[in-house]
């Protein structure tokens, strides 16, 4: 007798149910045609720079490949607190109350991860970003969708607000 292995049989309910990402089928397709430009999540239609590159190539032949703190490098949360307080005057403690995060949806996940308890609902204004919805549910959290309108440019009003 023969059983087959599934893989898909392996996967936590939620993550099966949730539909494929529009955009990233999107991305697919764009990245087959000529001269597109995709201006999807963030990417450049440039290639980052040679002084990046360089400094990033100098810090590998320095030996800096080993594993940061969770936090991030202390030097660099330490730049961030001071930024901060320059640019906005808002004062934190960077060994106590700042994290790190290679990208702003690695930080709405982790904060959704860290905070949320199941079934917590949480407003998520549409149009978003298409994985603002899936990291609340991979957090146990429901989205509650509230529409903006292009009358208000798309920005939440205070009504919109407490209506939802």
């Amino acid at each position: 007798m023969s059983s087959k292995f599934d893989p898909r049989a392996m996967v936590n309910r939620t993550v099966s149910e949730m539909p494929p990402s529009g955009i990233r089928r999107f991305f697919d397709i764009a990245a087959e045609m000529k001269d597109c430009i995709s201006l999807g999540v963030g990417e450049p239609d440039f290639v980052t720079p040679w002084h990046i590159r360089d400094k990033g190539i100098y810090s590998l032949e320095k030996g800096h490949t080993h594993y940061t703190s969770n936090s991030g490098l202390k030097e660099l949360r330490i730049e961030i607190s001071k930024y901060m307080e320059r640019r906005f005057g808002l004062k934190y403690d960077p060994l106590t109350q700042s994290v790190v995060t290679v990208g702003g949806s690695e930080a709405i996940d982790l904060f959704l991860r860290a905070t949320l308890e199941r079934g917590d609902e949480v407003l998520v204004c549409e149009p978003s970003f298409v994985c603002y919805k899936p990291l609340v549910q991979l957090a146990g959290g429901v989205p509650v969708a509230i529409e903006t309108k292009a009358e208000n440019d798309f920005r939440l009003t205070a009504d919109e607000l407490r209506a939802a």
